[in-house]
């Protein structure tokens, strides 16, 4: 499906509005471990930084079960198109929810879908900096749309969208 700006202004006609002062702004982790829906505005951004070894990719193929040689074999790698072992693509995209899950929204968000476009491979030693910012808000059904992006020295390495719901104010017990 086409993304059409003209519907997405109409399904989240809140997000416009809630620019203001957060609008490109880095915010830090919230004290309780995660933001509500009533406390996101579109332009918050959090970043995580995340060094690739090759440990980190020799523990995501054992979880993944990906042991393809271009990622796991020096010497299979070095004759690719790659010259060397480069990281899972999903390892990549793995940072964003990272910054998804224990920042920007934080603890309580569910993951309900993401695009990922994979620009340039990301290789041991890379500081891969994973950047999530809010694109718009669903207050009605308390989903968020955040722009992710994974840089490597200041190069989108991988990009796109997730969506996640997001709790909302806890209201009181009755009683």
């Amino acid at each position: 499906m086409r993304d059409d700006p003209v519907r997405r202004r109409r399904a989240f006609p809140l997000a416009q509005g809630r620019r203001g002062q957060y609008f490109g702004r880095m915010i830090e982790p919230h004290p309780s471990g995660g933001y509500i829906l009533e406390e996101l505005a579109v332009g918050m951004t959090a970043e995580k930084r995340v060094t690739v070894t090759a440990e980190r990719i020799d523990l995501f193929a054992e979880a993944s079960d990906d042991f393809n040689p271009v990622h796991m074999d020096e010497a299979f790698a070095s004759r690719t198109a790659y010259r060397g072992r480069i990281a899972h693509g999903l390892l990549s995209a793995s940072f964003g929810s990272a910054v998804v899950g224990t920042i920007l929204p934080g603890a309580g968000a569910i993951y309900l879908g993401q695009t990922l476009n994979f620009h340039k491979p990301v290789r041991i030693g890379d500081v891969a900096v994973a950047r999530a910012t809010v694109a718009s808000i669903d207050e009605a059904a308390a989903r968020v749309v955040l722009r992710c992006d994974v840089l490597v020295a200041g190069e989108v390495v991988m990009d796109g969208e997730a969506t996640v719901r997001v709790p909302r104010r806890r209201r009181p017990a009755k009683g």
